[in-house]
């Protein structure tokens, strides 16, 4: 009896040590190094929860939606988003930080046509369109199906459905379409958050398809962490635009992370 009590003394302490790990020590460790942080989050625990709940961040981070937020309301969903990536799992959204950044410059535009390049959930794409003046639809361009399929349900969640065109498919296959699919001259507004080694193929495509007009405005994510060298390094040296960097956080943590706003110049 005596080395069953121990036994389970035992595991019951490498469980609270376990746990002490997994929900503080280990993501207050990462909090500050940008690839400890990606590494634990994106590729230790996102796989281990898949395999132990049998499910997808996105779903989960949907079931927080549906279970928490307020249906109709924009601004519930968004502060259930950040609430979840901060306290349960964390999501590569734009954040609560970067999003304020992403918010003025939205409204500093009020852009009558608006492009996002990944979709993801949907919660960068509920950010912008709810700040979006009358009659203007934003396009978002998500090339993952699962994830388009969550996002489109966050997005009526949040009844921004109206307001919002979600379209499947590679940012390369589709921004040359853009005018025959929507009618679009060119954007006021263009939103980058997909994969950073598109950030500069699908700018120089929107140059090529001219779908920038002079003035229009071009907001990218992530361009420290995990960063887009070659996207800064033309933006910020071509004469066709003016770039000024926005320093933040990547989200929910303490590491480096900043937004890049371009100015097209013509």
């Amino acid at each position: 009896m005596s080395m069953l009590l121990s036994f389970l003394a035992l595991c019951c302490g490498g469980a609270a040590v376990l746990y002490v790990l997994y929900s503080w020590l280990i993501p207050a460790a990462v909090q500050y190094n940008a690839w400890l942080a990606l590494l634990w989050h994106d590729a230790i625990v996102e796989r281990a929860l898949n395999i132990l709940t049998r499910s997808t961040r996105p779903q989960r981070l949907l079931r927080a939606v549906q279970k928490k937020a307020i249906k109709g309301d924009p601004q519930s969903v968004i502060s259930t988003i950040d609430y979840f990536c901060r306290h349960s799992e964390w999501a590569m959204n734009v954040g609560d930080e970067k999003g304020a950044i992403l918010d003025s410059v939205v409204c500093e535009v009020s852009p009558s046509t608006a492009l996002e390049l990944g979709t993801y959930c949907g919660y960068s794409t509920v950010r912008i369109a709810r700040l979006l003046p009358p009659g203007t639809k934003l396009i978002t361009l998500e090339f993952n199906p699962d994830y388009a399929a969550v996002a489109r349900q966050i997005i009526e969640y949040s009844g921004l459905q109206d307001k919002i065109c979600l379209v499947e498919g590679a940012s390369g296959d589709l921004i040359p379409k853009m005018q025959e699919l929507f009618g679009i001259k060119t954007f006021d507004f263009v939103f980058l958050d997909h994969w950073k080694d598109r950030y500069l193929p699908d700018i120089k495509l929107l140059e090529e398809c001219q779908l920038l007009r002079k003035g229009s405005i071009l907001l990218a994510d992530n361009v420290i962490c995990p960063g887009t060298p070659d996207y800064l390094e033309y933006v910020r040296n071509s004469p066709r635009y003016e770039s000024k960097y926005f320093k933040s956080h990547l989200e929910y943590t303490k590491v480096e992370d900043g937004l890049e706003k371009s100015v097209f110049l013509g």
